[in-house]
């Protein structure tokens, strides 16, 4: 391992992939990457693999605008397969308060360029035939929005990054980072390197990185569990997301149909556990939206995290306070939006013109009260 470098990336999940690749690209290639596990090992290996713009605030829409922009040319960029499929999301609305939400969303989407509109109850049975819709107040669907494997998505960040110089080391934990009038060094296991930039992207582990440096990072890890069937016959396009029953199902390519949700008002702590509940609980949610899958077999069962903030929001830039060390956290859905956060916080650290609204997303916004609260988080 190298021992200094002009950044180093703590993480190697989506986010810190896309960071360190994103340097490189605008000319910092003097970049460490450490990762204490293997790629994609954390929340982006452990997640339902969608990408969504159907967001309920300014940040989160154009953020994922941005993303999905850059996803449409990502596998030439990154000569990389990606998977990458937009077949939609279509969110059903159960209440008239949650129709009301969604349809406020919508507005501020459309405001923003994100093609996202309101579907009548005939246009979703037709999109979805075996959708039930007894309970559905609305539905509101966005064709941009899809499918993306996060494995070859990661990976592909980091073998372009490699590419680029940029030194990629897993299995290689950081135990502590030396602050001197500003950052000094990142400690490992394998060796220490010298630098004055670092940037913590490890998702729900953010807080305790900065612990090291006597910080209290508002991020937390929220546990939520996801399913997979048996592969099918092709007949579901969308993601379908309730917001009556907290949860997201969608067929992916191979066939299987992955579901899951999450419990925010679980004690927030890492726990990869998962239990016989959640499979009860999920296959009812999943049979109540969709009775034509009752009969579906369960491959297998997981959990990961959402690593969160108070206002569902990304946590991006420099903390004041603590030169040099940046965050790449936060937002909980790390990896659809991976792609405009690694060139946002690129683009920060080398002081270049920014196409998302990054100075609205740093951490200070939690001492100021000026949260800006997420209305559509699953």
């Amino acid at each position: 391992m190298k021992s200094s470098a002009d950044v180093v990336v703590i993480g190697g999940g989506s986010i810190g992939c896309s960071v360190a690749y994103n340097l490189a690209k605008i000319g910092i290639d003097d970049v460490v990457l450490v990762e204490k596990s293997f790629l994609a090992s954390g929340a982006t290996g452990r997640c339902a693999a969608g990408v969504r713009q159907q967001w309920g605030t300014r940040e989160n829409c154009l953020v994922a605008k941005r993303s999905i922009e850059l996803l449409e040319n990502l596998a030439d960029e990154l000569d990389a397969e990606l998977d990458f499929r937009q077949s939609g999301y279509l969110l059903v609305a159960s209440t008239t308060e949650e129709k009301s939400q969604l349809k406020k969303n919508m507005e501020l989407q459309n405001e923003l360029g994100i093609p996202s509109r309101e579907l009548s109850m005939a246009e979703a049975k037709n999109m979805v035939s075996h959708l039930n819709l007894e309970e559905a107040e609305g539905a509101y669907f966005c064709p941009e929005d899809g499918h993306l494997d996060p494995f070859k998505t990661t990976f592909g960040y980091a073998r372009a990054a490699e590419r680029l110089g940029v030194e990629v080391n897993t299995n290689t934990e950081v135990k502590d980072i030396i602050y001197e009038d500003g950052i000094r060094e990142v400690v490992t296991d394998e060796g220490n390197v010298a630098t004055k930039l670092a940037v913590n992207a490890t998702g729900p582990r953010a807080k305790f990185i900065g612990q090291m440096l006597g910080l209290e990072h508002p991020v937390e890890p929220e546990r939520h569990q996801i399913m997979i069937t048996e592969p099918l016959e092709h007949s579901l396009d969308p993601m379908v997301i309730s917001f009556r029953h907290n949860s997201y199902i969608q067929q992916v390519p191979h066939g299987g149909f992955i579901m899951g949700y999450g419990n925010p008002n679980e004690p927030h702590y890492l726990n990869y556990k998962h239990d016989w509940q959640f499979l009860e609980n999920m296959a009812e949610k999943a049979v109540k939206q969709l009775p034509s899958i009752k009969d579906v077999r369960v491959l297998r069962q997981w959990a990961g995290h959402y690593g969160i903030s108070p206002d569902g929001q990304p946590i991006l830039g420099e903390v004041p306070g603590c030169k040099g060390y940046y965050l790449a956290c936060g937002c909980g859905k790390g990896f659809m939006l991976a792609p405009a956060i690694g060139e946002g916080v690129a683009k920060l650290i080398a002081d270049r013109e920014q196409a998302i609204p990054i100075e609205r997303m740093n951490i200070e916004r939690f001492k100021t009260g000026e949260l800006i609260n997420e209305p559509a988080v699953v």
